[in-house]
């Protein structure tokens, strides 16, 4: 069985020691992955001039979204191989931005889904995490 695993570059790097994505014979496993930019700021938290944060979930769990499908990019795969999808929200008040802002990229025939609500993430501007899992069986030579 193959096994490959990416720390992409150009992206956000992880906070520990773990990759971006795995690919474990045809199944790819993507990391719980936020809206972190490379630069280490968040999509979706803007700073005002009192020094506060307005924190917008439907900006944050498109970052989110488009970062899987990146990390997928890089595994010659995309969103459209997802067939398994964990959410964690911080707060459930989100839950229905998130899930308008997750019908923009996916129906019922997309991948199964559970969301949960956790006590913190690990930056206090994000509201949102998700891992994945993405089925691409391997080119057959």
């Amino acid at each position: 069985m193959s096994i490959e695993h990416k720390v992409v570059e150009g992206k956000a790097t992880p906070l520990g020691n773990y990759p971006h994505v795995k690919r474990v014979g045809d199944f790819i496993y993507i990391s719980g992955t936020s809206s972190r930019r490379p630069d280490n700021s968040h999509e979706g938290a803007i700073q005002e001039a009192d020094g506060s944060w307005v924190l917008d979930i439907r900006k944050q769990t498109k970052a989110v979204i488009e970062n899987i499908g990146s990390l997928l990019k890089a595994m010659d795969a995309g969103l459209e191989d997802l067939v398994d999808i964990s959410t964690f929200l911080v707060d459930m008040k989100d839950f229905q931005g998130y899930n308008e802002t997750y019908s923009e990229y996916f129906d019922h025939t997309g991948p199964t889904r559970t969301t949960v609500a956790v006590h913190q993430l690990p930056h206090p501007n994000l509201l949102i995490e998700i891992k994945a899992v993405a089925y691409k069986p391997l080119r057959q030579m």
